[in-house]
């Protein structure tokens, strides 16, 4: 039984959870920020709506929110979370790249272009190269069980 407890993290207190999610959507949201500058010191429109800060800043919050409580609800129920992160994660971030991919073959927002499209699914791989470590952190995983 002793090992079964060991095997667990501590359960993370309210406060550090809110302040890793904080902190996460914040560092999330200033480095798409980055992207969106660079996309546009490279020629992306203006008029690209996805590339406004408007647009990805709720997005990234969302995105970051939603990404948790998945990570959270794995933390709980699977015997192998890390296991199971380690193929849902990338699966996850190619499956909300066919949205953007969309966006560019029917260019149907203003502004569209490729250039504009390939920032904004390296948006979507900036939240997940930093939502993950701060998981890490934030909601430690128990080790594998079985």
């Amino acid at each position: 039984m002793s090992h079964q407890l060991a095997a667990r993290p501590a359960r993370p207190s309210a406060l550090v959870v809110t302040g890793g999610l904080i902190g996460t959507a914040a560092v999330a949201i200033a480095l798409n920020a980055v992207v969106a500058v660079i996309a546009h010191a490279a020629g992306a429109s203006h008029d690209f709506q996805p590339l406004q800060v408007t647009a990805y800043a709720p997005l990234t919050l969302f995105g970051v929110l939603i990404a948790a409580a998945a990570w959270a609800v794995i933390r709980a129920r699977s015997t192998r979370p890390a296991r199971l992160l380690r193929t849902l994660v990338p699966v996850v971030v190619i499956l909300s790249l066919i949205p953007d991919i969309q966006v560019g073959l029917s260019g149907s927002q203003a502004g569209t272009s490729w250039g504009a499209v390939a920032a904004l699914m390296v948006m979507h791989v900036v939240v997940a190269a930093v939502a993950v470590p701060a998981f890490r952190r934030a909601l430690p995983l128990p080790a594998d069980q079985g």
